[in-house]
């Protein structure tokens, strides 16, 4: 028996007095079975729309799925969504139905659903009703269609994907049938909305099983980005790694912490590498400028994918850098994070981390060293009483330059800039007076040169650093 919390049992209570039936069903029931906390409870009920209206006339709801037969009361422990029992009509679009009929009975409604371990309903005393072999399928940790596999991947071409997410989250293996058919209909996703592909991809991208499934269904993930194809099988030649460009780009995505970012960075950080392969005069390998290259090409799929700015930025700014080599003082490091930020560099760290992780053993080594070095770098950095490696952090602002006579414009920003980096350098102390001192010198040669502009000369910068081994 499965324990149902009491804001849940008080609706199955309310439908229940109202002669209707109504169950706890789907992802609720699979994770109170494997032992998790469920997110969110969904219940399905013989009552249609109108009437669950009804039951909780007074309450609040929303109404927006209504038409299809879900209506969602709220409660102060979170919404509940309470769909009819249906039978879905033709998927004309490969993904909604054109129509939905309602019907009377549980078990109808539950052949409707995508998988097996989704398609679990808990009685009224909270005994498992399991018609198509779920919970023998949660034990052998399979995902598994309801029915014929390539019936409901026709009828919902997401479900391809949403399969690859459950795998992935779970930890899951597809079973034969239901994989087959995965890789046979992935065509269908074409058709689907790249938002709602992107979401199910963030899906598997974000799961334990991310670099096995990712392998496994590699012609699914191409057939999402196609450029990511060409990595399939390339030989890097290169002392520095052991696997081919996808097979390393798959296996960095398991080794990234589970950030969104950090993991879609890893996923596409050498989509350049093939186009800018070229090898020496001792048939060793090298792909010089795949960084700035492939932030390029992954700002155009996330684009196509309808990635809100903020991630495709913080994406493609790691992608850019992720082949520079890990600053050791923390002179390199302060510019790195004026650049970078803090949360951005701490991304990179463990982007560094990520693409180290599937390399020689020797080369690992080595590298882990550097990227330890980094990470001092940037402790000792943070751990300073008052660190300054942003404007914000200056003694100095924008109306400080004006009120010197400096004219509004581009030049504030620049005088700004210029104290930073001499604040980073460490030729000038972060200080009010020693700044606007110097600050007067620029904006007085400034007046003298109308088209000059303080020097931006930054010395060694950590943007400009060549990796040896790296990418």
């Amino acid at each position: 028996m499965v324990p149902i919390p009491e804001h849940v049992n008080s609706l199955l209570s309310a439908l229940r007095a109202g002669g209707f039936e109504a169950y706890p069903v789907g992802g609720c029931v699979r994770d109170s079975l494997m032992g998790r906390v469920p997110v969110d409870w969904d219940l399905c009920s013989s009552a249609r729309p109108e009437q669950v209206q009804q039951v909780f006339q007074g309450r609040r709801m929303v109404l927006t799925g209504a038409k299809h037969g879900t209506v969602t009361v709220v409660t102060q422990a979170g919404p509940v969504e309470i769909t009819t029992f249906r039978a879905d009509g033709a998927y004309l679009d490969g993904r909604h139905p054109a129509s939905v009929r309602f019907l009377p009975r549980l078990e109808e409604d539950l052949a409707r659903r995508d998988f097996t371990i989704n398609a679990m309903a808990l009685g009224p005393d909270g005994a498992v009703i399991d018609l198509y072999g779920g919970r023998a399928d949660l034990r052998a940790r399979l995902v598994r269609c309801v029915g014929r596999a390539d019936r409901r991947f026709h009828e919902d071409a997401l479900r391809i994907l949403r399969a690859l997410r459950f795998a992935s989250k779970l930890d899951f293996a597809i079973e034969p049938e239901t994989a087959r058919a995965a890789l046979e209909d992935r065509g269908l996703l074409d058709a689907i909305a790249r938002e709602r592909v992107f979401s199910e991809l963030k899906g598997v991208l974000m799961g334990p099983g991310a670099g096995r499934v990712l392998l496994a269904f590699a012609p699914v993930i191409f057939q999402v980005i196609p450029e990511l194809a060409a990595g399939d099988g390339f030989d890097q030649k290169s002392p520095h790694h052991c696997h081919d460009v996808w097979t390393h780009s798959a296996l960095a995505v398991d080794a990234a912490p589970f950030d969104v970012v950090t993991r879609l960075a890893m996923l596409l950080h050498d989509v350049a590498k093939p186009g800018t392969f070229f090898t020496d005069e001792k048939g060793v390998g090298h792909f010089y400028g795949h960084g700035q290259a492939g932030a390029e090409t992954a700002d155009g799929i996330l684009r196509r994918l309808r990635c809100d700015n903020a991630v495709r930025q913080a994406v493609t700014a790691l992608i850019a850098v992720h082949d520079i080599q890990p600053p050791q003082t923390e002179r390199a490091m302060k510019r790195l994070l004026a650049r970078m930020g803090e949360e951005q560099t701490r991304r990179l760290i463990a982007c560094w981390r990520a693409d180290c992780a599937d390399r020689p053993e020797a080369v690992r080594r080595r590298n882990g060293l550097v990227i330890d070095g980094a990470e001092r770098a940037l402790e000792g950095v943070l751990t300073e009483a008052e660190p300054c490696f942003d404007l914000r952090a200056l003694a100095v602002n924008g109306r400080d330059i004006l009120a010197l006579g400096a004219a509004e414009g581009p030049a504030v920003g620049r005088v700004l800039r210029a104290l930073l980096d001499q604040v980073i350098e460490g030729t000038i102390p972060n200080n009010r007076t020693a700044l606007l001192a110097r600050a007067g010198e620029m904006i007085e040669k400034i007046q003298r040169k109308p088209h000059g502009k303080p020097s931006e000369k930054r010395g060694d910068r950590a943007g400009d650093m060549s990796a040896a081994g790296a990418g």
